[in-house]
């Protein structure tokens, strides 16, 4: 069997870059294998109005299933809304564009034995020889060669008897009790008597504990008033918090000349784990790319990652002062002191485009975290890189 592209793994970022060629590139012959039985498994992608150009906002609006003109944050010491939009993708309004764009360039139930930079094998023998391929099946290739903590959260889509008064998502509600690292809940309004209710830790561990947290994510829908009629739909994640590490041994670490997508090319925000952004880059890059061979997909895609993580440096260290400075029940003073800064600087945090001054304005005033923590965890961290060979 022979074909163009062959993008494997379904996820949010291989979607994004089949959507983007067959819309500015009809003529390139993309395909898609998933291993589940639906592309995009069961998640919700969110992004910010400033994470993305204008131009990359108006090819990804279709995609968008919900859309708010503000967003929240609660902490013990305050309750602050911003004024930037916000937007979420769910696995039903990326399926309703792909599946119809690509129509049967999507084969799902596909199990993948081994990819080569032409050629991918399947479970039952088939050899697909393609132009290229590309790699987008999350982190699992190369990841001891990252220093990582761990973003996990167990969501649920709750049905409520009646309205649940919110006028926007609450992107951060630290008020609840902080266990296993920094806690919060995180809330969007999908309709008048629907909400996605996520609980979400800062932790050190990537283990879910499922049964504990949907009973707490139902236990917070209480406290707020609202009556569950039911649980529509659930999804969970644990996702890398980057610390620091090695990202040429980490791509050497993986099948050489494979081009990456996604969380398997180290393509996401160092601190908020958010992905589309980056993957909306690498989408446009490819596409423009007046080559789509095998070598120079790989460059590409290599070159995009080792971008970004030098654009994370800052990041990185901003998460090693959040897991190493601060005792795991006290990491929330960290966003508490960071969300009480001016909104462009939030805007710009999130969208990872901080510049000299903002990052001495995130450092400056009353420390969260003791001072000695927190220059142990920044100095020390840097020196042992320093011996291990890192890159930076």
């Amino acid at each position: 069997m022979t074909a163009g592209l062959v993008l494997v793994g379904g996820g949010l970022a291989n979607c994004l870059i089949a959507l983007r060629l067959r819309t500015v590139r009809p003529e390139v012959d993309v395909r898609v294998l998933e291993r589940d039985e639906h592309i995009g498994g069961r998640h919700t992608w969110s992004f910010h109005d400033g994470d993305l150009t204008p131009g990359q906002l108006a090819w990804v609006r279709p995609l968008v299933a919900h859309s708010w003109p503000h967003h929240e944050v609660r902490f013990p010491a305050y309750t602050r809304q911003l004024g930037q939009a916000y937007h979420s993708i769910t696995t039903e309004s990326l399926r309703n564009v792909i599946l119809p764009t690509l129509r049967d360039g999507v084969r799902s139930g596909v199990e993948v034995v081994s990819v080569a930079p032409q050629e991918v094998v399947l479970g039952d023998g088939t050899v697909i020889h393609a132009h290229a391929v590309v790699d987008g099946r999350g982190v699992v290739e190369g990841h001891e060669h990252l220093d990582v903590g761990f973003q996990k959260f167990l969501g649920l889509t709750l049905a409520l008897d009646s309205r649940h008064g919110l006028e926007g998502p609450v992107l951060m509600d630290a008020t609840v009790s902080q266990d296993d690292g920094f806690r919060f809940l995180y809330t969007l309004p999908f309709g008048d008597r629907e909400v996605l209710v996520e609980d979400t830790r800062y932790s050190d561990t990537p283990s879910i504990r499922r049964d504990d947290l949907r009973a707490q994510t139902k236990a917070y829908a209480e406290r707020q008033g609202w009556t569950v009629r039911e649980t529509v739909s659930e999804e969970e994640g644990s996702l890398p918090i980057v610390l620091g590490g090695n990202i040429e041994a980490f791509w050497d670490a993986a099948m050489p000349g494979v081009a990456r997508a996604g969380m398997r090319a180290a393509l996401f925000h160092p601190t908020t784990g958010y992905s589309l952004p980056d993957a909306v880059r690498l989408a446009d890059t490819i596409a423009m790319s007046n080559d789509l061979g095998s070598k120079t997909l790989y460059s590409v895609t290599r070159s995009a990652s080792q971008a970004a993580w030098r654009r994370g440096a800052f990041f990185r260290m901003l998460n090693r002062m959040l897991y190493r400075a601060a005792a795991p029940e006290q990491r929330y003073r960290v966003l508490e002191h960071f969300y009480r800064l001016g909104e462009p600087l939030v805007e710009r945090f999130y969208a990872g485009r901080l510049t000299w001054g903002d990052r001495l304005r995130v450092l400056m005033g009353r420390p969260p975290v003791p001072v000695w923590r927190a220059a142990k965890a920044v100095f020390g961290a840097t020196a042992s890189a320093s011996q291990r060979g890192e890159s930076r």
